[in-house]
């Protein structure tokens, strides 16, 4: 009986088989083949075609529940076909054919995953619609699924589709930049040889798994011009990204921030809300200029800057940092300013887990 009572609601009405072609199954139809097989032969949401006309006849059926879709309404596969649509921004794409109402968003490319929270809130805030994502600013591979979205119910309402395109934000997967990197390695116990240096692999190893190029490696002893001068040699050799290590706490040899300022930056933010990483540092230089008086537009302008991060102690220690959660978004042109760093906190305390299994773990997740 309920489940008469939910077909009824769905509004399905009963037709013969002869003139079912066209229409939805409100139901799923169960096949049995002694000995052979016994499961679903017809999924509830099915549109019958002429040639399901006799295999339904040999299942026994010569009448059948269908749902009666209205003008104003849709069925769930193409529902889920024009919210993907509008979902799929640059670098996203949706591949086959439905399945049970849903369809999967996969990444075009490999990059980094952005969605707007608040047009994705206001999405599945309709109710009769959903999308599930990844966490934006999640690394993703070419091929992989990033968002699936469906209508909740078997027949929705146009209206509400539209309603959900109108207000669905697009996800996208960004193209990250090879970085061409260069490296000061601050501190008096590494510049004297006292202790061995165990930033330099560690940065290198991060840098060029975005398939970057690192111009130049410098040690630098704790003193502001001489890492300034290195610092300015590295730009000169094609840097478009400084890295610096060490001299970011409050010593009185910590003076790596104050090279960095007298670079001549534009802007600069000190500590983060990131444990690893709470005296990590993000600066901007700007570029020499080539000449020409054009308007630059807010992506000429991140063109045009180099960013310089301060890395702390923490870096040598511990696999994965604030800078890890930093640098894709960096290459992807983002401008992380106070605010983004800010907003870094939640979500911001690493588990310091036995076994890191990072970016399998919640930290940097918002």
């Amino acid at each position: 009986m309920c489940e008469l009572n939910n077909i009824e609601k769905l509004g399905a009405r009963t037709v013969p088989i002869c003139e079912a072609v066209g229409s939805v199954l409100a139901h799923d139809i169960t096949e049995i083949r002694p000995g052979e097989f016994k499961g679903r032969a017809f999924k509830k949401g099915h549109i019958v075609r002429e040639d399901d006309i006799e295999h339904l006849r040999r299942l026994g059926k010569e009448h059948l529940f269908v749902l009666s879709i209205s003008e104003d309404e849709m069925h769930e596969d193409d529902a889920a076909r024009v919210l993907a649509a509008a979902l799929a921004g640059e670098g996203v794409t949706f591949e086959g054919e439905p399945k049970e109402g849903k369809v999967n968003l996969v990444a075009e490319r490999d990059g980094l995953l952005k969605v707007d929270r608040g047009s994705l809130l206001r999405f599945n805030m309709l109710g009769e619609v959903m999308c599930a994502t990844l966490h934006s600013n999640t690394l993703v591979r070419k091929g992989q699924v990033v968002a699936a979205t469906r209508a909740i119910p078997l027949v929705v309402k146009k209206e509400t589709v539209e309603e959900a395109v109108a207000v669905a934000g697009a996800i996208e997967v960004k193209e990250l930049r090879k970085p061409r990197a260069g490296i000061v390695i601050t501190g008096n116990e590494v510049y004297h040889g006292r202790v061995e240096d165990a930033f330099a692999p560690v940065i290198r190893r991060k840098i060029e798994a975005f398939d970057g190029e690192i111009v130049g490696v410098y040690f630098a002893p704790d003193d502001a011009s001489y890492i300034e001068n290195r610092l300015r040699e590295l730009i000169e050799a094609g840097a478009d990204l400084l890295i610096t290590t060490g001299g970011m706490s409050v010593d009185p040899d910590d003076v790596t921030r104050f090279a960095i300022r007298r670079l001549g930056v534009t802007e600069m933010h000190y500590g983060s809300a990131v444990l690893p990483g709470a005296m990590f540092l993000v600066a901007y230089l700007q570029k020499k200029s080539e000449g020409g008086n054009r308007q630059s537009s807010v992506i000429d302008h991140q063109r045009e800057m180099i960013p310089i991060l301060g890395i702390p102690a923490c870096g040598m220690y511990h696999r994965i940092t604030v800078f890890d959660l930093v640098l894709p978004r960096l290459l992807a042109g983002e401008h992380i300013g106070r605010k983004e760093i800010a907003e870094m906190g939640h979500g911001g305390l690493c588990l310091d887990c036995k076994e890191c299994r990072y970016p399998v773990c919640p930290f940097g997740k918002t």
